[in-house]
């Protein structure tokens, strides 16, 4: 499964919308719940990132977002 993650680069300040970033990660999960935790840990563990929201991807927004962004999977 591959999620979206956006967030922003530090917590230090409040989150402004324009800011908002995002990232791509791909989880072995038995369903979307166990995913969008294993994401946060994962990003969490990893980054020191203010975590927005984890959106799983559908097939049509996957192959979107491939196509019309810097589509790259983050690998920790």
């Amino acid at each position: 499964m591959i999620y979206k993650v956006f967030y922003q680069e530090t917590k230090e300040r409040n989150p402004k919308r324009e800011q908002t970033k995002s990232l791509y990660v791909d989880v072995d999960a038995a369903n979307e719940l166990d995913g969008r935790i294993a994401v946060r840990s994962l990003v969490e563990q990893n980054t020191s990132y203010n975590i927005e929201f984890i959106e799983l991807l559908s097939e049509n927004h996957l192959n979107y977002e491939k196509e019309h962004s810097d589509f790259k999977i983050t690998e920790f």
